[in-house]
C-alpha cells in the first residue's frame, strides 16, 4: 500500500471538506440573483436583470459613493500607520507592548468599539462624516496592516542597511532606497487588505454613521426593515465576488513581491 498517495488523498479530501462548509452558504444568493424566480425561492430561467436594477436605486448608488471613497481613504492611510508602527516594534526596546497595544483593537468587541468612538466624538461636538467614519475603519484595519508588513519585514536582510550605513546613507536615505523598495509588496498588501476590511465593515459603522450609508449598512437596514429581496440577492452576490477577486489580488501580489524581493536581493547587495 502506498501510503504517501493515501495521506496525500486524505489530505486533499480534508481540504476539499473545509471548502465546501465554508463557501456553500455562498452559493444560494448567487443562483438566486440570476435566476427569474428571484425572491419566491424556485430557480427559473436565467436572467441579469436585478443586477441591471441596481443602477436604478439612487440610495444604494449614494452608498456606494460613500463606500469607495472610504475604503481609498483607509487604504491610504492604514499602511503608512501601519508602517510606522511595525518599525516602532523592530527598533524600539519595549516591542511586545507596542505590538499588544496595536493589537489590543481586535479583541475589543465591534459594537463596545462603535459606541465608545460615537460618543467621543459626541462629546467633542463633531458631527458625522466621512472622516468619522474612516477613523473607525483605520482603527479596524490597523492591526492586521501591521501584521502583514511585520511579516515581510522579518524576512529583510538588516546586512543591507548596515552596508548603505557604511557607503554613507543616512537612516532616511537608507530606508529609502533600500529597505523601502524590498517591504513595498507587503505595504501595498496592507493598503489591499485594509480596504477589504473597510469596505465589508459593518457594526462600527452603523454606530457612526449618521446621515450616511455605506453598502454594507444599506443591505443590513434593507434586510431589517423589508427583508430579503432578489435585488438584495444580485448585491450580496456582486459584493461577494468583488471580495474574492479582491483577495484573489492580494495573494498575486504577495507572490509577486517575493519572486521581486528574491530578484532584486543580489543587486541591492552590490549596490
Amino acid at each position: 500500500m502506498n501510503y504517501s498517495k493515501t495521506g496525500s488523498f486524505l489530505n486533499w479530501a480534508f481540504a476539499a471538506c473545509v471548502l465546501f462548509f465554508l463557501y456553500l452558504p455562498l452559493v444560494p444568493p448567487i443562483l438566486f440573483s440570476l435566476s427569474t424566480g428571484g425572491a419566491s425561492g424556485a430557480l427559473q430561467e436565467p436572467t441579469l436583470q436585478w443586477y441591471v436594477r441596481l443602477a436604478d436605486n439612487p440610495v444604494l448608488m449614494g452608498s456606494l459613493r460613500t463606500t469607495i471613497v472610504l475604503s481609498i481613504i483607509t487604504a491610504l492611510i492604514t499602511p503608512l500607520l501601519g508602517l510606522l508602527a511595525a518599525i516602532a516594534v523592530r527598533d524600539l526596546k519595549v516591542p511586545r507592548l507596542i505590538l499588544m497595544l496595536n493589537l489590543l483593537p481586535l479583541f475589543i468587541p465591534g459594537v463596545s468599539m462603535g459606541l465608545a468612538t460615537a460618543f467621543f466624538f459626541r462629546q467633542l461636538g463633531i458631527a458625522p462624516t466621512y472622516w468619522t467614519i474612516a477613523v473607525v475603519h483605520i482603527i479596524w484595519a490597523l492591526p492586521f496592516a501591521t501584521l502583514i508588513i511585520l511579516t515581510v519585514m522579518a524576512s529583510y536582510d538588516p546586512i543591507l542597511t548596515e552596508a548603505a550605513y557604511v557607503l554613507g546613507s543616512n537612516r532616511l536615505r537608507a530606508f529609502l532606497t533600500v529597505e523601502l523598495p524590498l517591504i513595498w509588496p507587503g505595504i501595498f498588501g496592507a493598503g489591499l487588505f485594509s480596504l477589504i476590511l473597510s469596505y465589508n465593515e459593518t457594526v462600527r459603522t452603523a454606530l457612526v454613521q449618521g446621515p450616511l450609508n455605506t453598502v454594507q449598512t444599506y443591505i443590513w437596514s434593507n434586510f431589517l426593515q423589508v427583508g430579503l429581496s432578489t435585488e438584495m440577492y444580485a448585491l450580496m452576490s456582486l459584493m461577494i465576488m468583488l471580495t474574492l477577486v479582491l483577495v484573489g489580488s492580494l495573494m498575486f501580489s504577495r507572490a509577486r513581491g517575493l519572486r521581486k524581493q528574491q530578484r532584486n536581493l543580489p543587486a541591492n547587495l552590490q549596490e
